[in-house]
């Protein structure tokens, strides 16, 4: 089966783009979901360079389990994990109290 590391990478790619355009049309909550995932793929194309399986979407556990060559900083991981409060609750209004998820977010999440 061949290594398709590249296509995660690239789609990690599009996905940050996606955070961008979403961040400057003042779409926050869809900016924090998409950075979310353009973090989970590119860290899942890191797996796959090392012949790895990654599975789930917690960013914050994807770099703990890379392997034990690649030094991950402490901060990247701090960074990872409120990237990782963004899974859920910018899509699901259930997520929250009250209110839809888009008004929970604004310029300083994205």
């Amino acid at each position: 089966m061949p290594n398709r590391a590249g296509d995660w990478l690239k789609q990690a790619g599009r996905d940050l783009a996606q955070a961008q355009a979403s961040r400057d049309a003042d779409r926050h909550e869809w900016a924090c979901f998409a950075a979310h995932q353009a973090a989970e793929k590119a860290v899942k194309a890191l797996h796959l360079s090392y012949a790895q399986e990654a599975w789930g979407h917690v960013v914050a556990r994807l770099l703990t389990e890379l392997p034990p060559i690649i030094n991950v900083p402490d901060q990247l991981r701090q960074k990872a994990r409120v990237l990782d409060n963004f899974y859920i609750p910018t899509r699901y209004p259930n997520s929250h109290s009250e209110g839809a998820p888009f008004e929970h977010y604004g310029s300083l999440q994205s």
